[in-house]
């Protein structure tokens, strides 16, 4: 094995020893219950930690950070203690560790990203979070100002909604590749890398002549920093435990709600004081911060990376072996065989199809990501968040077009407040709908007695789909139609925008909720179950900021969002009533075919 991906899994580095005193410490049987919030009540908790020449920071101690130094000390004989709270996360040595520019890394990369302690985790969640604020705050920033940027290239309102809806549309598709590389590259590799290109194309946007190339450097802004999309979540189950993941998700996905609480505070401020590519330059002001919190604070997290090169090649050697089998059986036969014509013709048939195995895995692989939706339980789940997140953005236009217009007249930075409510809806559900859902999965599981081998109580993603799915799924749907008739009939501002709030508070319980459960539908590939959710639910978001506009136009705001609330709460009922009658049958078939 690489001495960089040096025991992985840590059942490779115990020795019997280890095994002797987990096997005595399973003996006694301590309640569950009886742990505190973030400990894993696990009986058999071990710690083994490699012994280092070097003085390193170790940032999984439950004592705070401590300082190791000493002779190197063999993996068989590693110092083993048992501790029945928590486990010492074991650093990686700075000239191993994994991702780009690794070395510069403050935090350590550890060999068991769950064993980091409870403050390194809130730190890297918390980067994590700020980093997916950047792709929503860059379709955000330009809602308030859309009109300016319609005047100053002198076209039409239709194409200029293009820029956010094509953006939208960017940030479904590019995350199929972010996905995929992550799971190659590792996670910290794609952030940098996404964001460095995401400082780049917003300068690019600041600096557009006409409205084809700024909508082009649109585009591939939001490509890059949707990474964060697909990339994030899977840091998080990266990090948390289950029991823990509902309450770290919901505070996760306060960066990518928080950028539309604050940029179109921001972009109109900007837009009105110094026009309306000052709110580029704000991007890139922010993609520059990003960048030097990532280097330093982001170690590490994924496990075990996919080596492609190795994979292609091992794959281009058998289908060679395969093919030229029996002309080596025929060369064999002959009396004076040749020596040299043979290996050449093969090795160059190995070379030819590991560079087309490397290709088709870096650039045609990713589309099969959108067959995981093959799996009733995913689609559905995909589906739910889609209709929620299309309803989302076809908000956010009208409540740009209606209250710039007669007869509320907002100014640009006005306008830009409005954008407020239903972000403190989201803030909201995700510091509370968390914690709300983690203590149903605990009490589902309890009331159904799964416990394992171990005494850990076993959890089921469908348990996440109770009650609060049931909130929520009339929640937003009813206050999508009360903005509607409000906002139309000119009602004062304050009535539509505390409809704006509860939808705030019930799009988010469901966009936690779908996140969480793919995570755990497929947690062998997370961020896949991610990308899927960002492919799908994008493209409804893109769909619902190219018709919202003439929509209205058309037919008011009253009938749009009557018809939206319509459709999304048929929707969630059905998908309630669909998980709970079989999601427990679609995930035991979806983890017996995917062998997980």
């Amino acid at each position: 094995m690489d001495k960089k991906d040096y025991d992985r899994d840590p059942e490779k580095n115990e020795d019997s020893t280890v095994t002797s005193t987990a096997t005595s410490a399973r003996s006694s049987t301590v309640p569950v219950d009886a742990f505190p919030p973030g400990m894993t009540g696990d009986p058999d908790t071990t710690v083994a930690a490699a012994l280092s020449p070097s003085t390193e920071e170790v940032p999984g101690s439950s004592e705070g950070n401590l300082s190791r130094s000493g002779p190197p000390v063999s993996p068989d004989k590693r110092a083993v203690s048992i501790r029945s709270e928590t486990r010492t996360a074991v650093p990686v040595p700075r000239a191993e560790r994994r991702g780009l520019l690794a070395r510069f890394a403050i935090i350590a990369e550890v060999e068991e990203p769950k064993d980091y302690t409870r403050r390194t985790k809130w730190i890297i969640t918390f980067i994590v979070a700020v980093a997916g604020a950047a792709a929503p705050m860059g379709s955000g920033i330009l809602l308030p100002a859309l009109h300016d940027v319609t005047l100053a290239f002198s076209t039409t309102p239709t194409v200029t909604n293009l820029n956010i809806a094509l953006y939208m549309l960017s940030m479904s598709i590019f995350p199929l590749w972010w996905s995929s590389f992550s799971e190659t590259l590792g996670r910290r590799t794609i952030y940098l890398t996404s964001f460095a290109l995401f400082l780049l194309f917003n300068i690019l946007s600041a600096v557009s002549t006409n409205i084809a190339m700024f909508i082009v450097m649109r585009i591939l802004s939001g490509g890059a920093a949707a990474s964060v999309q697909a990339v994030g979540a899977g840091t998080i189950a990266d990090l948390w435990e289950v029991k823990e993941r509902g309450r770290a998700m919901g505070m996760f996905y306060l960066g990518p709600l928080c950028g539309p609480l604050l940029s179109p505070i921001i972009g109109g401020a900007l837009s009105q004081g110094l026009g309306w590519r000052s709110s580029m330059w704000f991007l890139v002001f922010y993609g520059g911060v990003l960048i030097l919190g990532l280097l330093f604070f982001l170690p590490e997290t994924l496990k075990q990376k996919i080596d492609v090169v190795a994979e292609a090649e091992k794959d281009a050697v058998q289908e060679t072996a395969g093919a030229d089998s029996a002309s080596l059986t025929l060369s064999r036969t002959r009396s004076r065989p040749s020596l040299y014509r043979t290996p050449t013709r093969q090795s160059v048939q190995i070379t030819t199809r590991k560079y087309a195995a490397i290709l088709r895995r870096c650039f045609l692989d990713p589309l099969r990501i959108i067959l995981y939706l093959r799996f009733p339980a995913v689609a559905i789940t995909v589906y739910y968040a889609s209709i929620t997140f299309g309803t989302l953005y076809a908000l956010n236009i009208s409540v740009q077009q209606t209250f710039s217009r007669p007869p509320y007249n907002f100014s640009t930075t006005v306008v830009g407040l409005l954008y407020i409510p239903n972000s403190l809806g989201y803030v909201l559900a995700s510091i509370f709908g968390g914690r709300w859902v983690d203590a149903i999965m605990l009490r589902e599981a309890r009331k159904a007695g799964r416990y394992g081998e171990d005494g850990k109580l076993q959890f089921r993603p469908e348990d996440r789909m109770k009650e609060n799915a049931w909130m929520a799924g009339v929640m937003f749907p009813a206050a999508l139609v009360w903005y509607g008739w409000t906002a139309e009939k000119g009602v004062h501002w304050i009535v539509p925008m505390i409809a704006n709030f509860f939808f705030g508070i019930g799009s988010m319980l469901v966009f936690a909720m779908a996140t969480t459960m793919l995570t755990e539908f497929m947690p062998n590939k997370s961020s896949h179950g991610i990308a899927v959710n960002n492919f799908v639910r994008n493209i409804f978001s893109c769909v619902g900021g190219i018709v919202a506009e003439p929509l209205i136009v058309a037919i008011g705001d009253g009938w749009l969002f009557t018809g939206l609330g319509v459709v999304a709460f048929g929707s969630g009922i059905a998908v309630i009533l669909a998980m709970k009658r079989c999601g427990a049958r679609w995930r035991v078939r979806m983890d017996r075919e995917m062998g997980t």
